[in-house]
């Protein structure tokens, strides 16, 4: 596969009480973002980390910071996480469908980064209008919430489609069950970024894992 695939190991699956060297760890074995997963306990069951660990984070290393809101009124929280040092901050369609241009336009105030994500069930469609507004789309491949889960198939189509109707430079990222095998699915199908986490953390050789899906 010629083109580059940027690989964004998600500190879902790193240990959280060793952080500053699980962060290392992945910059040393070539990651090139970090996807960092902001989760509230509403919009999704689980809850993890809010600005000020991002923010601390920041101090500890260069690699691009993939913040994902997976938060009821990210709206909200949008600033915080921009001055904590995000690079990109994707927003669920689901989360703010009814004022998706206000939070577009409140991340672009930021100067960084825009993506949308969307769930499993959520038909690609909702994401037309709002294509050319925004610099990623994150397909979620599993429910997001948890990670460890097995890799939706009827995800491959949806990234199929998808990559049919974006603007070149719209970059695509599959989020949930990456491994050597489902990667290799998704960039045939017209992937440009890659989350993974178990994969990656839960791997003896963390450089080895994430070579295995760049060269996909």
């Amino acid at each position: 596969m010629s083109k580059n695939i940027l690989i964004a190991p998600s500190i879902l699956s790193a240990d959280f009480a060793n952080l500053k060297d699980e962060i290392k760890k992945v910059e040393l074995a070539g990651a090139d973002w970090l996807h960092i997963d902001v989760m509230d306990g509403h919009f999704v069951p689980n809850i993890t980390i809010g600005p000020q660990v991002v923010k601390s984070l920041r101090k500890e290393t260069n690699l691009t910071f993939d913040v994902h809101l997976m938060i009821e009124n990210p709206l909200k929280y949008i600033d915080s996480f921009a001055q904590a040092g995000a690079d990109y901050i994707t927003v669920h369609y689901e989360a703010c469908e009814n004022n998706i241009d206000e939070v577009i336009n409140k991340i672009k105030s930021n100067n960084i980064k825009t993506g949308l994500s969307i769930k499993p069930k959520t038909p690609i469609s909702v994401l037309k209008p709002f294509l050319n507004k925004i610099d990623l789309v994150l397909i979620m491949s599993v429910e997001p919430g948890f990670g460890g889960q097995k890799y939706i198939e009827t995800s491959t189509e949806k990234i199929r489609l998808l990559k049919n109707i974006s603007p070149e430079n719209l970059i695509l990222e599959v989020d949930g069950g990456i491994n050597q095998e489902t990667a290799k699915l998704a960039v045939e199908a017209g992937a440009d970024a890659l989350v993974a986490g178990a994969y990656v953390y839960g791997a003896n050789d963390v450089k080895q894992a994430i070579n295995s899906l760049k060269i996909v």
